[in-house]
């Protein structure tokens, strides 16, 4: 039961690699397989059901090696977040369904377990948890998704570059920001700062506990 539900989900993630996330339906991976669509219904009992199963496939990759050796807990968060802008930048559609559905299945479960203790290990009220793990995947899955989508683009940043588009008036924030808006993104520098800031809030959290 468990190989073929397997080989579902790595015919679902090649079917998305392929033709986009919209094109995955029980009937493409029942072509695909050499079967009839009721055939995978005894192993994905639907197509939510499917998804779901992506999900946990997909989050499984964040999941850290275990190498014996203890980490501290924000190499540990860090080592999770470069893994999800790393899968994302494999599979740009996976996004988008992180941000669609709930993790629920048994790996995607332990992937945000990982933050969970990382958070309490820092020493986050339990209270607080739940929120500081939410901001931090949407952090990390909202910066992954904008760079796989182009939305960080250089002309995208720069609205100078797009004259006709822009409203009447001055824009005293763009005009003295030129020189700055004028550099092409350093996106892994980028990514590194802005981690390395939703690291020193956890700290915050902690040292307000204190």
């Amino acid at each position: 039961m468990g190989g073929r539900r397997e080989e579902i989900l790595d015919m679902a993630l090649a079917l998305a690699d392929e033709r986009g996330l919209e094109a995955v339906s029980m009937r493409a991976l029942a072509d695909r397989l050499g079967v009839t669509p009721m055939a995978l219904y005894r192993h994905v009992d639907s197509k939510a059901a499917l998804l779901d199963g992506l999900v946990g496939r997909l989050l499984a990759a964040f999941l850290p090696p275990d190498t014996g050796k203890p980490q501290n807990w924000n190499a540990r968060l860090a080592d999770l977040a470069h893994a999800c802008r790393k899968t994302i930048q494999i599979h740009p559609w996976a996004a988008q369904l992180l941000f669609s559905r709930p993790a629920v299945t048994p790996d995607a479960v332990r992937a945000v377990d990982v933050i969970y203790c990382a958070l309490i290990e820092a020493g986050v009220p339990d209270r607080e948890v739940p929120r500081l793990e939410r901001m931090i995947s949407t952090f990390v899955i909202g910066f992954a998704i904008s760079e796989a989508s182009g939305r960080f683009a250089p002309g995208a940043l720069d609205p100078r570059s797009r004259r006709g588009q822009l409203p009447d008036g001055e824009l005293p924030g763009h005009s003295r920001l030129t020189p700055w808006l004028d550099l092409p993104p350093d996106l892994d520098a980028e990514f590194e700062a802005d981690l390395e800031d939703l690291l020193h809030l956890v700290e915050a959290a902690t040292r307000e506990q204190r």
